[in-house]
């Protein structure tokens, strides 16, 4: 067996591996990147990229059909699902292309091409060949989870990865999950003519937590969207080139019914397991996922380090590529370990309404901040310029700290929310005060203004008495 010495091994070569590799090459490293499939992130070949660009096509056929409302009036329209997959398809390769491109400019001893598995907490088998190194990063990224009783049904059976190889749309397909992969898919090929059935076990709807602003969620999507809460999908069943799906609401009544496809999007399973982790000595967590410092991603005390969707903390781009440098970089410098930039909470979905949440949730201050933390509101309904635009719905929540005044997060749902997400995250980080907020300028006519309105309700709040929310006492543990 032929044995490769080098300072840093990094598995995966997707967001966190490819960044933790620069960040280590920077540092002037011996690197070796592991990769066992093909380059080209998540998010290039069937994550963010490709669901925008189904997306944009949702929103031109959307716009065609509310144009009335304006007193425009377009022709009869006429959607051509075989174009759109293509573009979808021709737009994903080009964006995967860039990637690819990039790591084919990195040195061919760089590279190392086969499945990596721990035979000791520094070295690793690869095929053939045996890698020794000074440190590890784990950038493994995640799998779309399916139930083992849904495989039975065969390729009929989906998850977001399969979506961005179609070549025509269907004709209907039932969505389980209603996480952001789900509303976004769901809403989408609901939007371009696809009969679309969503199923959701509770009554969740992305990542809201704020159970006013998932109230009016709830309301603006089931508007347009079949959506089933309390509702769970019992058994699936193979019939001929169509799915027969059973559903069980929650009163327990049975449903039985025919889509083309069962789309899975119930979540996506860290690729941390068989990797020999149990030869490295890390402690794990009940999901096998190593534990870890989140400033610093290394694992215990060790010579290893985790980043991105592998560590499932946030399996998103930006901190994929935030802890991959962190990983890196640390991986590089082992043993001198040291904190990294960690940014503020930033989720967005891009439905319709949007969704955005930034800094702290509702959940997480009524965990950490019970009777510490006020709220300022804002509906859509009567925003101007959503009126203005025909995209009157949502409400925004924002909070503040009793006493220091400093602003701590916002869940939203809205039109323009990914802008507003992005304010309110930089706010945050600058650990600016609802006041200093509210000193920024306003425009006139714009969305923001709806935020201008919630922060001064905050305002006057936190003038007032500490106070607990009553939605939180629900999450207060009984003495």
């Amino acid at each position: 067996m032929e044995t490769l010495q080098t300072e840093v091994a990094i598995i995966g070569a997707g967001t966190a591996g490819m960044t933790a590799y620069r960040a280590a090459r920077a540092e002037g490293k011996k690197i070796l990147l592991i990769e066992s499939h093909v380059y080209g992130t998540t998010c290039a070949r069937v994550g963010c990229m490709p669901s925008k660009l189904l997306i944009a096509a949702a929103e031109a056929a959307h716009a065609a059909r509310e144009a009335s409302g304006f007193g425009v009036h377009a022709a009869p329209l006429r959607i051509d699902g075989q174009a759109v997959m293509a573009r979808v398809r021709s737009e994903r390769d080009r964006f995967v292309g860039f990637v690819v491109e990039d790591v084919d400019g990195f040195p061919a001893e760089h590279k190392l091409m086969g499945r990596a598995v721990f035979t000791s907490p520094n070295e690793l088998q690869v095929g053939n060949k045996l890698v020794r190194a000074n440190s590890v990063v784990i950038a493994t990224g995640s799998t779309p989870m399916v139930p083992d009783e849904w495989k039975k049904a065969g390729d009929r059976v989906i998850t977001s990865d399969d979506v961005f190889y179609w070549h025509d749309l269907p004709e209907s397909v039932a969505v389980v999950g209603t996480g952001v992969i789900g509303l976004e898919l769901g809403q989408a090929l609901h939007r371009l003519g696809v009969r679309v059935t969503l199923f959701a076990r509770g009554n969740s709807v992305a990542q809201i937590s704020d159970p006013l602003v998932l109230e009016a969620a709830d309301r603006a999507l089931s508007q347009e969207l079949d959506i089933r809460f309390q509702t769970s999908v019992d058994e699936v069943e193979r019939a001929g080139d169509h799915l027969i799906v059973t559903s069980r609401d929650g009163e327990g009544k049975l449903r039985s019914e025919r889509f083309s496809y069962l789309l899975a999007a119930t979540g996506r399973s860290p690729n941390v397991h068989g990797m020999g982790l149990e030869h490295t000595g890390l402690a794990l967590d009940r999901f096998g996922i190593p534990l870890y410092d989140k400033r610093t991603m290394q694992c215990g005390s060790s010579s290893i380090f985790i980043a991105g969707d592998a560590d499932n903390e946030r399996p998103l781009l930006p901190e994929a590529a935030d802890q991959g440098r962190i990983a890196g970089r640390n991986a590089a410098h082992y043993p001198d370990v040291q904190p990294g930039l960690r940014r503020t909470p930033l989720v967005i979905a891009f439905t319709e309404p949007q969704i955005a949440t930034a800094g702290s949730s509702y959940k997480e201050l009524c965990a950490s901040h019970v009777g510490r933390f006020a709220v300022g509101k804002v509906s859509f309904e009567n925003q101007g310029r959503s009126r203005v635009m025909l995209q009157n719905k949502g409400m925004l929540r924002v909070y503040g700290e009793y006493g220091s005044g400093r602003f701590l997060g916002a869940e939203m749902i809205g039109p323009r929310a990914e802008h507003i997400g992005h304010l309110l995250a930089w706010a945050h980080q600058a650990g600016m005060t609802v006041e200093q907020m509210l000193d920024m300028p306003f425009y006139h006519p714009v969305v923001e203004e709806g935020l201008r309105t919630a922060l001064r309700e905050l305002a006057k709040e936190l003038t007032h008495e500490p106070r607990i929310n009553e939605s939180c006492l629900e999450s207060i543990p009984a003495p």
